[in-house]
């Protein structure tokens, strides 16, 4: 390809990794939902556009957040704001939810998946438009039932959409009274706990037409152009966390996700 072309793509990617670490600090979201998008545009752009582009980008994000998340985690937690015990309870749960998401993944076209992907960051960012900090639906994080049925859930719409756990367990946490921060902290490492299986599977997933240097379906280019931005705008995301207005924050990265998921949701449809 023209390094005409080629250069401004990078330079696309630079960008939003960089910009998707500061989001996995600020709101524990591991990044994915920007980075997924990202990614379509890009593989779009240089011509692998094939009926599995999107496993590839779902695959490559996921890869990602490992690193952004333990990064992540590792920022918060000198803050002393990760809840271990939800995350060792939570753990199973979303393990397995997050295998049955790549089974799922495998099996669907790009085009179905592109249109999951918008649907459910529309969800997600109406909830970060409108909702409230006061909503509550119980005082405590729930127990034994709830968990195994929400967990699971939590996990495999996450692989879907080829993020972090943050956009789905932050608000699942302050809904059952978790402080924010620590939803936040917390949420981080549920990226770990749904990236780590699920890349797993991914590797194993036969990819017809993929990128160069692309095992089953993470293209290795994409992940490490992206593990060295998150890497470095982490650790600075999870500072601002701790100093900025969570709702003033929660407003602006909600009517982005809107745009993207509209972008999503056209290009899946109309091309």
């Amino acid at each position: 390809m023209d390094l005409s072309v080629l250069l401004p793509l990078v330079g696309i990617l630079v960008v939003a990794a960089g910009f998707a670490g500061i989001l996995a600090g600020l709101f524990g979201v591991g990044g994915g939902i920007i980075l997924v998008p990202a990614y379509f545009y890009v593989f779009s752009a240089t011509g692998f556009d094939g009926p599995q582009l999107m496993q590839i980008c779902l695959a490559t994000s996921l890869a990602s957040i490992i690193v952004t998340s333990t990064r992540s985690v590792m920022a918060h937690n000198k803050r002393g704001a990760v809840d271990w015990g939800i995350l060792k309870s939570w753990a199973p749960g979303i393990a397995l939810g997050a295998v049955v998401g790549v089974l799922i993944a495998a099996g669907l076209r790009s085009d179905a998946l592109a249109v999951i992907f918008a649907v459910l960051a529309t969800i997600v960012g109406i909830y970060l438009a409108f909702g409230r900090k006061d909503w509550r639906i119980a005082p405590q994080m729930p127990g034994t039932v709830t968990r195994s049925i929400l967990s699971p859930v939590l996990g495999f719409l996450s692989v879907l959409m080829g993020i972090g756990g943050g956009s789905f367990g932050v608000p699942l946490m302050t809904l059952y009274s978790v402080p924010m921060h620590r939803a936040v902290a917390t949420a981080a490492g549920f990226g770990l706990l749904i990236a780590v299986p699920s890349v797993l599977g991914f590797i194993f997933v036969q990819v017809d037409g993929a990128p160069p240097w692309t095992l089953g379906a993470v293209n290795g280019p994409a992940f490490l152009i992206t593990i060295c931005m998150t890497v470095l705008t982490a650790p600075l995301g999870a500072k601002l966390a701790h100093a900025l207005d969570a709702m003033v924050l929660r407003r602006i990265f909600a009517v982005f996700i809107l745009l993207v998921a509209a972008n999503m949701m056209r290009e899946a449809l109309w091309g």
